[in-house]
């Protein structure tokens, strides 16, 4: 993420998406489903960061649907313009007194590409997770970065596609007007 921006921009950016809260869908649902196939893990989630929660847009190997944004990983994960990988968080210091690591969950691997907007704000994360160490090669980074960036695309898209749709229900109110008028 830009340093220079800052976090009130970065959810002001998030709410502009008008994600948080939507349903569950397809495509989504299956690239998350696959990243865990293609990598060979238990969890693969979509998140995004609000305020004070993470929530899961998508998730393959989890029942719960947001966790609090502290002590959440990918808070800090979307602090990074490239992969964040923690190999193995009972030796990484970052995440000894995580309660995801040290409680009953038992995180031992996490690894999240940032969802990063075409202005450059940082949303979310799509993340990897196991209970067990691992590692990821420069290639498998590549290919997550690559997921995430279909997943941004996505939510680009399903925003263009309602600004689109708003400016049409708009244009075609101004010409009922119109007609109506004359």
């Amino acid at each position: 993420m830009n340093h220079l921006q800052t976090e009130t921009e970065r959810l002001t950016a998030l709410k502009r998406y008008d994600i948080l809260g939507t349903p569950a869908d397809g495509s989504m649902n299956r690239l998350a489903a696959l990243a865990a196939k293609v990598f060979n893990m238990p969890i693969a989630i979509i998140s995004m960061v609000d305020e004070d929660r993470i929530w899961f847009k998508s998730r393959h190997g989890l029942d719960v649907d947001h966790i609090d944004r502290d002590p959440g990983l990918c808070a800090s994960a979307i602090l990074s313009d490239e992969v964040y990988i923690v190999e193995d968080a009972r030796r990484d210091p970052r995440t000894l007194t995580n309660p995801l690591v040290a409680g009953e969950f038992g995180l031992q691997f996490y690894a999240a590409a940032p969802l990063r907007t075409h202005d450059g704000y940082n949303l979310g994360t799509f993340c990897l997770i196991d209970q067990k160490p691992r590692y990821l090669t420069q290639a498998q980074k590549a290919i997550l970065q690559d997921l995430a960036d279909l997943a941004m695309d996505e939510i680009e898209l399903r925003l263009a596609a309602r600004q689109a749709a708003q400016e049409s229900t708009e244009r075609i109110a101004e010409l009922e007007m119109r007609a109506a008028g004359a």
